[in-house]
């Protein structure tokens, strides 16, 4: 396995610009900001994800996105909206789209990359965007014994006529300056996250199980606190894919686990073992979102009560502050 060596950061803000969930009531802490502006105006929330990331070590600061949702009008409502907001205004959240210098697309998903097109039309400038050869595999999903719907997949052409610079990747690998790690594709270690259940891909020609080998998360190492973990769906298992970080940083302490989980739905058989694995890891912070599953999330909650904290679109995470 690559093996690769991440400078500490400083400060880190990470900003869900697309979630699944939405509450205007949700309480703020001194790391946790939610996105506060006022009446009418309000986050909107679809099933996808987007991250808007920023990692600072000394003089050195670097902003990415990860996904882009579904629409594209959700991510960029929520982004117009976010210098608005209460800790916007104050230069709590300092960070702001027209920051971002590259992005990495975690998988292959509607939901992930839908976004895209509507995103570059309103930055109005190409970026790289750094993804896995796997990701442009055609998929299907598996309905019952002879229903199948199609997926949107994606296409080379179109991303580059978009806006995207393609980058392609399969092993770990950094973006941000080497301060962040892409994870490249997952080594599959437990023996429960087997993959999701329902969902196929074309290989050689045939439909089978698909392998997610494009499924990516990405991670940053916080000075004195350990590695900050942001999944996308974790396809390929979070447990999984944080030993995979944690591997591949040389980073023994697990700081923080945010992201989509994929236990909602027929992956619910894998909610026990995944919560037991993660109070083995023991992080700091768990943040479950997205595709994670409204009893997979309960269960994290009654297991880490103390670790665990609930997402909202629109909320930011400051990290070192």
């Amino acid at each position: 396995m690559t093996q690769i060596q991440l400078p500490d950061i400083d400060h880190a803000e990470v900003t869900f610009l697309v979630d699944n969930y939405t509450d205007l009531l949700a309480p703020d802490t001194d790391g946790i900001k939610r996105m506060r502006v006022p009446p009418p105006s309000a986050p909107k929330a679809e099933h996808g994800l987007s991250y808007l990331v920023t990692v600072q070590s000394g003089e050195q600061r670097h902003t990415i996105m990860m996904d882009a949702g579904i629409s594209g009008e959700c991510l960029n409502h929520n982004a117009a909206l976010l210098p608005l907001s209460l800790a916007g205004k104050f230069g709590v959240v300092k960070h702001r789209i027209e920051d971002v210098e590259s992005m990495v697309l975690s998988h292959g998903h509607f939901d992930h990359f839908g976004g895209l097109k509507l995103f570059f039309q309103k930055l109005g400038r190409r970026l790289p965007l750094v993804l896995h050869p796997g990701a442009f595999v055609e998929r299907r999903i598996k309905l019952g014994p002879e229903t199948y719907v199609p997926m949107p997949s994606l296409n080379e052409a179109k991303l580059k006529a978009d806006g995207a610079d393609l980058d392609l990747r399969s092993a770990p690998s950094t973006v941000a300056g080497g301060l962040i790690l892409v994870s490249g594709t997952v080594e599959r270690t437990t023996a429960f996250e087997t993959g999701s259940p329902g969902l196929e891909s074309k290989q050689n020609g045939e439909w089978r199980a698909d392998l997610f080998e494009d499924d990516q998360a990405i991670a940053f190492r916080l000075k004195n606190k350990g590695l900050v973990v942001l999944g996308g769906c974790s396809h390929s298992g979070i447990i999984n894919t944080v030993k995979h970080l944690a591997k591949t940083s040389g980073t023994e302490k697990i700081h923080a686990v945010l992201g989509g989980f994929h236990l909602s739905g027929m992956s619910e058989p894998l909610i026990e073992p995944t919560v037991a694995a993660m109070q083995a890891i023991q992080p700091d912070l768990i943040v479950p979102t997205h595709c994670t599953g409204w009893k997979a999330i309960n269960a994290f909650e009654r297991a880490m009560p103390d670790r665990f904290v609930l997402n909202t679109v629109g909320t930011t995470f400051l990290f070192g502050q």
